[in-house]
């Protein structure tokens, strides 16, 4: 459990060691999470049917994580940080933009997890009594951010340690939940639901890569780059998209047939993601479920927190890849108080942060990838710390196909989540207006990758 002194330096060749199967665990562990069931209720949120949710879920969770897995050879091939890798597109100085972008990510979903965490455990002590709901979060609370802290500011070494336990525990518990809950699942009441329009399906395909790959393309690289260079490039892929997706395709699933069950309960979860699923356990089963939303959150907050460490040192803030962390830390536990104690409603919220940075965030992560997919020889390392080097300072084209994506893109979306996002939406009245039957679609999203993706694969110079 010692302290990883790395940060955005290359790793050396005495450092590197295991196989591609080692992706598993850290993958398996930031995914396992009672949130998975919770987004089974905001599927058919988009007024779809148990069955387009499925196939929603398993499209939108395999799609975003091939991503993440192709992004992930970066790392073995470089042995760098995935926003230092990503300079190679963006240039060393230009890249501070993505950086920036993914930093802010980062610090998002790492709070985001806390505070599910935190709101669970209240929950979870109100129903078993005799605690004050206040000293309830706050005990959640300490405990999420002591774990996360502990994981993310000691880094590499310790996050793979803990990712294999975090994951068995996870699961088993989890097992445990819905062994205690199959019996509220009333199946007549699931095949009832009509099925959607094309709109709500695509809405809910979104809404999962978003969701729930999306966001970690950005740290990728952050963890395969421990891997010797002759590492298989389908073995890394392969097994962070089996990591990655076989528990949020089951947990979505289930939690749609949970949802589709009960109106209360999917009503519910828009407010407590995590805690409202407590109303279906016996009273013995609460603490053991308060262990496994709290284990299953803190997994993937840990990675978000270690990779944002490292993405505010790779943007060039002259300090060291744990203070960072710890900096990133305090960030997390600010606006996890706003969340607990403040936000009159969490799905709010949470539905604003995904979209509005989930489209520049998407035309990042295509051009990111398909630069990967493009990069037929070595990276020259060195020249990923160079301005001067073969990478050069600004890369104009990508800084520019970036704007332009995100310009598009929030174009194409609607955000009625708050006040000050009702300027997205903007080019919507060419497909019939913000209220419209593809208004809540999220087009843009899409929009946003197939211009990263076209537009990179068209102006960047091969190898």
């Amino acid at each position: 459990m010692a302290l990883e002194l790395n940060g955005p330096n290359l790793i050396e060749e005495n450092e590197r060691g295991g196989s591609a199967k080692d992706l598993f665990w850290p993958w398996c562990g930031a995914n396992v999470s009672m949130l998975a069931l919770s987004y089974g209720a905001f599927f058919l949120g988009f007024s779809i049917s148990f069955t387009q949710a499925t196939i929603a879920a398993i499209i939108g969770t395999i799609a975003s994580f091939t991503l993440v897995g192709v992004s992930s050879i970066a790392g073995k091939r470089s042995n760098a940080p995935t926003m230092i890798i990503s300079r190679a597109a963006f240039g060393v100085k230009g890249n501070v933009i993505p950086g920036a972008l993914s930093y802010l990510i980062f610090v998002g979903w790492e709070t985001v997890l806390v505070s599910l965490a935190t709101l669970a455990t209240g929950t979870v002590f109100a129903r078993l009594g005799g605690i004050n709901h206040n000293l309830s979060l706050i005990l959640g609370f300490a405990c999420a951010v002591g774990l996360t802290v502990f994981g993310g500011v000691l880094g590499f070494a310790t996050i793979m340690k803990i990712q294999k336990w975090l994951t068995l525990a996870t699961v088993v518990m989890t097992l445990g939940y819905i062994a205690l809950t199959i019996k509220d699942v009333n199946w007549n009441s699931v095949n009832a639901i009509h099925s959607g329009t094309i709109q709500g399906f695509i809405g809910a395909l979104i809404f999962g890569i978003t969701g729930i790959g999306l966001g970690w393309v950005n740290s990728a690289a952050d963890y395969s780059r421990y891997l010797p260079r002759t590492t298989s490039s389908k073995s890394v892929i392969g097994w962070t998209v089996l990591g990655a997706s076989i528990v949020p395709i089951i947990l979505v699933i289930y939690g749609s047939a949970l949802a589709g069950s009960s109106k209360s309960l999917s009503d519910s979860i828009a407010m407590d993601p995590i805690g409202a699923l407590t109303t279906l356990l016996p009273t013995w089963y609460l603490i053991p479920f308060a262990v496994v939303a709290v284990l299953g959150l803190v997994g993937g907050a840990i990675l978000d927190l270690y990779s944002s460490g490292l993405t505010l040192v790779s943007i060039g803030v002259p300090i060291k890849r744990h203070v960072a962390a710890s900096i990133d830390a305090v960030i997390m536990l600010l606006g996890t108080i706003y969340i607990v104690w403040f936000a009159k409603n969490f799905f709010g919220p949470f539905q604003g942060f995904l979209i509005t940075l989930g489209v520049p965030i998407a035309v990042w992560s295509a051009i990111f990838a398909v630069d990967v997919v493009m990069h037929k020889s070595n990276y020259l390392e060195k020249d990923l710390y160079d301005a001067n080097g073969k990478y050069g300072a600004w890369n104009k084209e990508s800084i520019i196909l970036m704007i332009l994506g995100s310009l598009i893109g929030w174009g194409f979306v609607t955000n009625t989540f708050a006040s000050w996002l009702s300027w997205q939406g903007y080019f919507l009245w060419l497909i019939g207006g913000k209220e419209g039957p593809w208004a809540f679609a999220n087009l843009g999203v899409v929009i946003a990758l197939a211009i990263g993706a076209i537009g990179h694969y068209a102006l960047r110079k091969k190898d």
